[in-house]
């Protein structure tokens, strides 16, 4: 995908777009915002295919992050516009030079596999300790930064920051298994 290859990209998206959609599903829970958000993380990820390093996190990770940020914009950018009725919406990106939007279609093998790294995943967050899966849960499906947990649960940041670092070293360890399948 870094040297241009679309069809990369179309793999790439029928790989991960399940996993992109849910994120920003849970994130702005409006699944016709979430579309809008798959096809940015994947048009984000098409731009920035070549800052990709797969020693500082796995390609899920790396996608799952381009769209909790693109979630959290959105509703960012909702937040605003109700508070600032001048604010415009984010400018689209230009379509001149991406490539054909890929339809997704449905494939019962990939959908049981997904199934499998939802529970998977459910598993690891009921592992952790109840402080940092409120902590995770609140930031990455809540949408809420650290200071704002911080600030809604009356913790001191370093608390939420710590619990957050703990928590994700733990689900990192915990989602091992689920990384190496992937790669197979």
């Amino acid at each position: 995908m870094a040297q241009g290859d679309e069809h990369a990209l179309g793999t790439l998206f029928d790989r991960w777009a399940t996993l992109v959609n849910s994120v920003a599903v849970r994130i702005v829970q409006d699944p016709d915002e979430a579309e809008e958000i798959v096809e940015d993380t994947f048009w984000q990820a098409w731009r920035q295919a070549d800052r990709y390093e797969g020693e500082r996190g796995t390609v899920a990770a790396w996608l799952g992050t381009i769209a909790r940020s693109r979630a959290l914009d959105r509703l960012r950018a909702h937040r605003r516009s109700r508070e600032e009725p001048w604010a415009q919406p984010p400018a689209e990106h230009p379509t001149t030079s991406s490539p054909e939007p890929i339809a997704h279609t449905s494939d019962p093998a990939r959908d049981a596999e997904h199934a499998d790294q939802r529970e998977r995943v459910a598993r690891a967050l009921d592992a952790l300790s109840a402080e940092q899966r409120e902590t995770i849960l609140l930031a990455y499906f809540g949408g809420l930064s650290q200071s704002e947990i911080a600030e809604r649960c009356g913790l001191p940041l370093g608390t939420v920051k710590t619990r957050t670092r703990l928590a994700m070293e733990k689900l990192r360890g915990l989602l091992a298994t689920l990384d190496e399948g992937v790669r197979r």
